[in-house]
């Protein structure tokens, strides 16, 4: 029995996010975006002031740096200290 309500929960959570998936997905890249220039900001001349406490952060997000310059649309990496292309 609590299986089958743990499936008509999930499928009735799918009928109400269906139609706004591309809504959803363009949110969430805003938001990356955002906190990518965040991060960067400091390297590419605005002003940072928590820019030490996110240098921890650049490990784990310079994957997401080349997708990211790219949908901003620059050809090349803006950054001196990151080659990416």
């Amino acid at each position: 029995m609590l299986g089958h309500i743990k499936k008509l929960i999930a499928y009735y959570e799918e009928v109400l996010s269906m139609p706004h998936r591309q809504e959803i997905a363009r949110e969430l890249r805003n938001e990356d975006d955002l906190f990518l220039l965040m991060l960067y900001s400091e390297m590419i001349g605005i002003p940072n002031p928590v820019y030490y406490y996110t240098l921890e952060l650049y490990p784990h997000m310079i994957e997401k740096f080349h997708d990211w310059h790219l949908r901003m649309g620059m050809e090349k990496s803006p950054l001196s200290g990151i080659r990416c292309c």
